[in-house]
Formats: structure tokens, C-alpha cells, sequence
């Protein structure tokens, strides 16, 4: 590894800068990603999912593929429902629990039933201290409509929200988006709770009691019934953006004595009492759970238990999730007529014991790095060479040409094409896939009509997708997921791939392929914590030290526009660079400005865009696909995104498309190119982590320069830092439902 910035032109050698920086906030305010704010994607998910929220709804109706994905959705949660509703009655368990749990058992039971829940339920004197979840530092931007709401509320009704929030002290200009948030009757809601405010995203609770004083006078208060109810439903949602579908009673608790709630579990008691909120009782693993129990012994029989507080849309979700995992693991038919053995016996290694374990199970985990992608590429077209209708689905388009360009080139593979054409491409993507615009559509049951099912970069997976694709699996198809456990995980809520590594319900096979040359060695220390000096002969990997964010932008701009291109042969177009945040001195803005007026100088006419730059165009919250500018006209701003043409309508353009030279590391997180620069500036010190570094540095094929400000804190939080708990439920509803499996076939 080279420590001089032998790529730069007129580089001078510097100290490593100090990373003097006073918080994990950048320098605008904002949390870098990565931050302490709740998770690995708390902020990033945060202000992608605020910037971008209001897109489903108006593009749906733009573009056929956004609205086919939809449709898929509202069946997919249709099926959600009827399969819960198919569950009679509720399950007679915990009747030798004591003490809170039986209290909140009781609980749920009278919310069940329509009654008052029991004051004690959230009540325990003197409760040990548990660490509240973080909450997201966000950043003020315009308050947009959730997705999937309507586009825009009939103008009498705007107009009289209009007229409460001037009452209230509130800006007039929210009136649409509370309008759109709260539906019918929403200025009667807002008078009957100011805090129904707090519905709207965007909204701080700083805001809504403001506008509650202004509304209510002196019977606002802080021990308000209905701001307690509210700040409990606002404090779920921010959990949710921050990766957790649930959070633990005792932490939600201190996070609302943080927002000055006197009595934090009358609050949440409120919230269950109205159904704006669910708890859950879910066992804990001991040292003692698994030892046999003496019958009759009513105290042996006692499991302790954690006590999670949610909301109902992720519970429905990761309930599904686990039903459907289920499912697909218990409906594998006994008797397989597949030669599998054939297949498995023309394979070696790695390869060979997927291909194995998949003959076998129902469902497969495969980890490993970016090399380890040949051998589900090898499963798959060994699947379609013996007959079966197998597909894999990637998250990006960029994932799916890879794995195209894999298939191109794996042993049987043309054999594999060859197998009917009426199978089609057997690359495809996740929105594609559930939409019905890509793979084998679905049969007359609702089911993919498929056999096997390979879903690659599976740490992306939030549990309502992967929800949508349990339930969408037929019976008797076989799953497996693949990707690289040491990378960032899922924008939205969940923690699906890691959670099904931890509860070991079926099958690892892990890849022994290692990931090639200096890039590869260098990421693959990250992952075990090392930050390793690699030998880079052909400059594969360049540190370029700086002492502050103004001389970061300077290299960045320079390595990208002259240094790599002359030295490496790579041009611009094909490098991408990677920062920690988008706001700050050296973050995407800045970085996105800086190389705009380097590489595609313009007056940005268009919406602050000229054609040729290059994007990132976010169609739903949290997901980003690369693109660059055509043109614009009276439908829009046209776009071209993995050779596919977009039209974005004017109005959307600010909350959806974003200047793409420089990206977070969360956005490029499905990416490979030639060429990656990672900039480190001194004030994102604090907010690196392992996965962090090992998802950027992991994202160049060629060559990695690494723009370092943030002195011994890179060493550190590879060494150190690991990837933030989310705290979710999916491990104990596997457990009781999914046996847990013999030991995979060891390799031959």
C-alpha cells in the first residue's frame, strides 16, 4: 500500500489530519453515515427516506414499473393479513409467567378484548438501567407525504388545515403534506390532538408542541395524554428508520423521559390501549434453555423473556417473514427426482457444497466476498440445466449485469440459457422480480413460477421485501440467500440475513474464494478487523494524506478528473467516490458541486442539473440506482439509468435526483466500478465503523485511493467499531418455528 499520493499531480506529502471533530455531526449539522444515531443506517436511512418519501405515490402513476411494483406490494400485504387472520384465536401461552411479563401479557390479552390494560403492566419499581436507543440526528428539510399516500388533498380541505396551523403558529406552506398525512377530517384531528402533527415526516417534536402551545394555550402541558401517545408512535417510526422493527420496553421508556414525558409507561400504555402500537413477550436464550424440564415443575418451565414494544406494520412483516421461511423449509418435497448428485459431482469446493446443501434444504445461506458470486452463478446453471426453472435476483441494476457477466462465462452456462426460451433471462432484480417486469412472472396461485431461487447481496434485504418474497415463493421451491456478511445492512427495518445467520435454522455454506489482488487482501483484513499494509505494485492502492475538509475536496476533484485517469488508465466516468455524509465540508454536496464544476461545468438550468451529469435517482426510499442526464422538457427530467430511460416529473425532481459523482457509502453499497475514491474528512471521525469502511473500500474492482483526514480513527474503528445492533424479533420466531437442521454435507 502506497502512503504517498504517488497518483496525484503535485501532491505534497502531509500529516494525516488530526480528526478534531466535536461529535458525530457533520459540519452543516447532520449525522454522517454511520453515525451514532440509532444504527449503521440510521442517518443515511434517515435522510434518504425523508428526501425521498413522496415518490411512490406521484411516480406510480408515471411509471409503469413503479406501479406494477406497488400493485405487487398491496397483494403481498393483502395475503399478510389473511394469513394472520386465518390464525384462530389467540395462542393460550405464558400462563406460568410472573411478575411484568405476566402483567403485559394481561396486558395485550384486555387490549384483545377491548378493555383498559392494567396500570402495573409497565410499571416495576426501580428499574435497572437499560441504554435508550439513540435517535437519529436529522437534518430540517421540507416535510414531504409518505409514500403511498395520495399525491395531493382536495383544495377545501388544504385550506381549512391551512387555517388551524395559522391558528397554531405553524408555517401555512405544511397544509398540503398534513392534509395528504392525516386524510379526511384532518383539521378536526389536529384540534382534537395538536400532536397528530407528529403524523406528517419531518415533523420534530419540538415543532408539534410548539404548535400544540399555540393551539391549546394553557392546557398544553407535558404530561398530556395525547402527546405521550404521540411522542411513543414518533419514537417507533424513528426506530424504524434507524434498521429496528421493535425496541425494548425499558429503552423506549428512557428515550421518552428524554423528551419529557413525566410518566413514560402510561404513555405507552396509551399507545397500546388506542392500537396505535404492539408489545411482544419473546424468550431469551440461557445456558440452561435447552436442558429438559421436569414435568410439573412449574418454576423449571419459567423462560426469561425480553419485553419489545412495536409497531404493527413491522410486526405484521417479520411475523410473515418468519411464516413464510417456514413454509419454504417444510414444504420441500420428500422424494426429488433432480440429479443433483450429478451436478454436485461435476462441481469442486465451495461450489460443490452449495450445490449439496441446496439438494437437501429448502433454504441455503451462502456468504462471501465479491469473487464467491461464481458459485451461485454455478448453482444456477447447473439448476437450469437440469430442467428446473431457477432465477437470481440482485438488488441494483449493476448487481444484475455482474451476475449476467458471471453467467456468461460459468461452465454450462449457455447450456443453461439454452434450456426452453420460455424461461427467459434468469437475471433479474428484487423490484423487478416483485413487480412481475422481470422473471417468470406468477402462476394463477399468486406464486413466482419458479423452482429455485438465488437472492444475491441478501444483507440488503429489509424484512418487509424479504417478507414479500417468502410469501411469493411457491411450495416446494428452494431459497438461498447469498452476499457478504461484513457489509453495511438494509436501508429499511430488519437485519434479515444477519438475523438468519444467528438463529442457524438452516444451512451455511461458506465460500472459500477469496476476493483477488491488493484491493481484495486489504478488504478482506477489514472484515476481520485488521487494517492490514498491502503490497500495491500497479498503485491498486493509493493513500492520499490531507489536513482539512478544503484540501480534501482539492485531491478528490484532482484524483478524479486527472491523476487516475493519466496514472491508471481509468477515466472519470468510471470512478466513483464515496464519503461518509451528505452534508458537511467534504460531503456529497460539496464533493457533487466541486466536481460538477471540474467535469460537467453548467449553469444547472434544469433544476440544478444539465444533461450529462451524473446522478443518483432514488424511485422509493432507500434504494438508488446510478444514472446521468439527457434532457429536459415539459414531462420532466429525462434520465438514463442502467441504459434504461427515466422521466422524472419536474415537482419530484428535488426530492428523488441527486448529483451522483460523489455518493454515501449506503447508496453504493450494490455498486462495483473500476475506480473508487473514499474520503475521509477529519469531522466524520467519530461516525466510522467496520462495515462502514469495509462496504467503500470494497467497492473498486481496479483501484481504491483513500483520502485520509481522520488520522489513527480508521485504524481504530476497523479495529474496534462493529456494525451497530438493531433490535428486531425475527431469531426467536424462527426458532419456534423452523427445526434446526443436520450439518451440510462436508465438501469432497
Amino acid at each position: 500500500m502506497s502512503t504517498e499520493p504517488e497518483t496525484t499531480e503535485d501532491a505534497e506529502p502531509g500529516a494525516p489530519g488530526a480528526g478534531a471533530a466535536d461529535g458525530p455531526q457533520t459540519a452543516d449539522g447532520t449525522a454522517p453515515e454511520g453515525g451514532d444515531a440509532g444504527g449503521d443506517a440510521g442517518a443515511e436511512a434517515t435522510e434518504e427516506t425523508e428526501a425521498t418519501a413522496a415518490e411512490g405515490a406521484e411516480a406510480a402513476a408515471k411509471l409503469s414499473e413503479a406501479a406494477a411494483e406497488l400493485a405487487a406490494q398491496r397483494l403481498e400485504r393483502e395475503r399478510i393479513e389473511r394469513r394472520k387472520a386465518e390464525k384462530q384465536g389467540p395462542v393460550q401461552a405464558g400462563t406460568k409467567l410472573s411478575g411484568k411479563a405476566a402483567d403485559l401479557l394481561a396486558a395485550v390479552r384486555a387490549v384483545e378484548s377491548g378493555e383498559k390494560p392494567v396500570a402495573r403492566a409497565f410499571r416495576e419499581p426501580e428499574p435497572a438501567p437499560r441504554g435508550a436507543a439513540a435517535e437519529p440526528v436529522r437534518r430540517p428539510q421540507p416535510i414531504l407525504a409518505p409514500a403511498g399516500a395520495p399525491s395531493a388533498a382536495a383544495p377545501e380541505a388544504v385550506e381549512t388545515v391551512r387555517a388551524v396551523l395559522t391558528e397554531g403558529g405553524a408555517p401555512d406552506a405544511l397544509a398540503p403534506q398534513v392534509a395528504a398525512a392525516l386524510g379526511e377530517g384532518a383539521d378536526y384531528q389536529l384540534r382534537e390532538d395538536p400532536w397528530q402533527l407528529l403524523r406528517v415526516p419531518g415533523v420534530r417534536p419540538e415543532q408539534a408542541d410548539q404548535f400544540a402551545r399555540g393551539l391549546l394555550g394553557a392546557e398544553c402541558g407535558p404530561d398530556d395524554e395525547r402527546r405521550g401517545r404521540a411522542l411513543t408512535v414518533w419514537l417507533l417510526e424513528q426506530a424504524a428508520i434507524a434498521g429496528h422493527t421493535a425496541l425494548d420496553a425499558s429503552a423506549l421508556a428512557a428515550a421518552l423521559a428524554q423528551r419529557s414525558v413525566p410518566d413514560p409507561d402510561a404513555a405507552v400504555q396509551s399507545a397500546l390501549a388506542e392500537g396505535e402500537a404492539l408489545v411482544f413477550q419473546d424468550a431469551l436464550d440461557t445456558p440452561d434453555t435447552t436442558a429438559p424440564v421436569p414435568e410439573g415443575d412449574e418454576e423449571a418451565e419459567e423462560r426469561p423473556v425480553r419485553v419489545l414494544v412495536g409497531l404493527e406494520r413491522y410486526a405484521l412483516a417479520e411475523e410473515s417473514l418468519a411464516d413464510g421461511l417456514a413454509r419454504v423449509v417444510n414444504s420441500l418435497p420428500k422424494e426429488d427426482a433432480t440429479d443433483w448428485a450429478s451436478a454436485a459431482a461435476s462441481a469442486s469446493g465451495s461450489t460443490a457444497e452449495l450445490i449439496r446443501a441446496v439438494a437437501g434444504h429448502g433454504i441455503v445461506l451462502h456468504t462471501g466476498g465479491e469473487a464467491s458470486r461464481a458459485e451461485p452463478a454455478a448453482l444456477v446453471a447447473a439448476a437450469r440445466a437440469l430442467g428446473l426453472r431457477a432465477y437470481a435476483a440482485a438488488h441494483t441494476p449493476d448487481g444484475r449485469r455482474r451476475f449476467a457477466a458471471l453467467l456468461g462465462t460459468t461452465e454450462n452456462a449457455g447450456a443453461a440459457r439454452d434450456t426452453g426460451d420460455d424461461l427467459g433471462r434468469p437475471e433479474v432484480t428484487v423490484a423487478g422480480l416483485l413487480s412481475g417486469t422481470e422473471g417468470p412472472g406468477r402462476d394463477p396461485e399468486g406464486a413466482f413460477a419458479l423452482d429455485l431461487l438465488v437472492v444475491l447481496d441478501a444483507p440488503q434485504l429489509d424484512v418487509e421485501t424479504a417478507a414479500m418474497l417468502a410469501e411469493s415463493l411457491p411450495d416446494g421451491a428452494r431459497l438461498v440467500l447469498s452476499g457478504d456478511p461484513g457489509v453495511l445492512w438494509s436501508a429499511g427495518p430488519g437485519r434479515v440475513f444477519a438475523d438468519l445467520l444467528a438463529a442457524r435454522v438452516c444451512p451455511q455454506v461458506a465460500s472459500r474464494t477469496p476476493d483477488p489482488g491488493p484491493i481484495g487482501e486489504l478488504v478482506s483484513g477489514i472484515g476481520i478487523g485488521e487494517l492490514n499494509q498491502v503490497e500495491a505494485p500497479g498503485k491498486e492502492v493509493v493513500i492520499v494524506p490531507v489536513r482539512d475538509a478544503g484540501e480534501a475536496v482539492h485531491r478528490t476533484v484532482q484524483l478524479v478528473a486527472d491523476s487516475v485517469p493519466r496514472a491508471i488508465g481509468i477515466p472519470a466516468e468510471q470512478t466513483q467516490v464515496i464519503t461518509p455524509g451528505h452534508g458537511g465540508a467534504a460531503g456529497t454536496r460539496a464533493l457533487n458541486t466541486a466536481l460538477k464544476e471540474r467535469l460537467n461545468p453548467g449553469p444547472g438550468r434544469f433544476g440544478g442539473f444539465d444533461p450529462g451529469d451524473r446522478i443518483a435517482y432514488s424511485p422509493e426510499p432507500g434504494r438508488t440506482v446510478p444514472g446521468h442526464v439527457v434532457k429536459a422538457d415539459a414531462d420532466g427530467l429525462h434520465l438514463e439509468c442502467a441504459g434504461a430511460p427515466v422521466v422524472v416529473p419536474k415537482e419530484r425532481v428535488e426530492q428523488s435526483v441527486r448529483h451522483g459523482w460523489a455518493l454515501t457509502a449506503h447508496q453504493a453499497v450494490g455498486l462495483r466500478l473500476p475506480a473508487a475514491v473514499v474520503v475521509l474528512p477529519g469531522d466524520a471521525a467519530q461516525s466510522l465503523t467496520r462495515p462502514w469502511i469495509y462496504t467503500a473500500f470494497g467497492r473498486a474492482e481496479r483501484h481504491l485511493s483513500v483520502v485520509h483526514g481522520v488520522d489513527q480513527a480508521l485504524a481504530r474503528a476497523v479495529a474496534e467499531v462493529p456494525q451497530k445492533p438493531r433490535t428486531t424479533r425475527l431469531p426467536a420466531l424462527l426458532k419456534a418455528q423452523v427445526p434446526v437442521p443436520a450439518p451440510a454435507p462436508a465438501a469432497s
